[in-house]
């Protein structure tokens, strides 16, 4: 049986967590995908505080830059300079097409920056090119990993 990976998808809009959801369970690797719906639950998760005392580090994590209260780029900012979050993928996932967010976001660490696609059949292609990409086709860091083994 093939590992599951693990994905934290930080999305405030609900249907879009829903399409995301859908693409992923339509794919062929099996993910489990856990929803934070904004910065601050966000930090929590990757924390494993408050009621995500429990959670499992994400593989990849789909990050939305405008969220309520602590905004993606923040977000984005704390994992890139935690040693043992950095190394987590971040993948941002928003519907801004502002330069200023592209530059902004692979300047604090961002793995890639992808445009929501306005249409539910483009939305899907989208999720299962991010299944591929980065759960068949590049190699990912052991979670929680930030020292060398020898």
């Amino acid at each position: 049986m093939p590992h599951i990976m693990r994905v934290l998808l930080v999305e405030d809009n609900a249907a879009d967590a829903d399409l995301t959801r859908e693409g992923f369970a339509a794919g062929s690797i099996p993910v489990e995908l856990e929803v934070a719906v904004n910065g601050i639950d966000a930090r929590d998760y990757i924390r494993k505080r408050g009621r995500h005392t429990s959670a499992v580090t994400p593989d990849l994590i789909l990050l939305d830059l405008n969220l309520p209260g602590i905004d993606g780029r923040a977000v984005l900012k704390e994992i890139k300079q935690d040693a043992d979050l950095r190394r987590i993928p971040v993948s941002i996932l928003t519907s801004s097409t502002s330069e200023r967010d592209v530059n902004q976001s692979y300047d604090l660490g961002a793995n890639c920056y992808l445009v929501k696609p306005l249409d539910f059949k483009n939305f899907q292609g989208m999720v299962r090119a991010i299944e591929a990409f980065w759960f068949d086709t590049v190699r990912l860091p052991q979670a929680g990993g930030s020292r060398e083994e020898s």
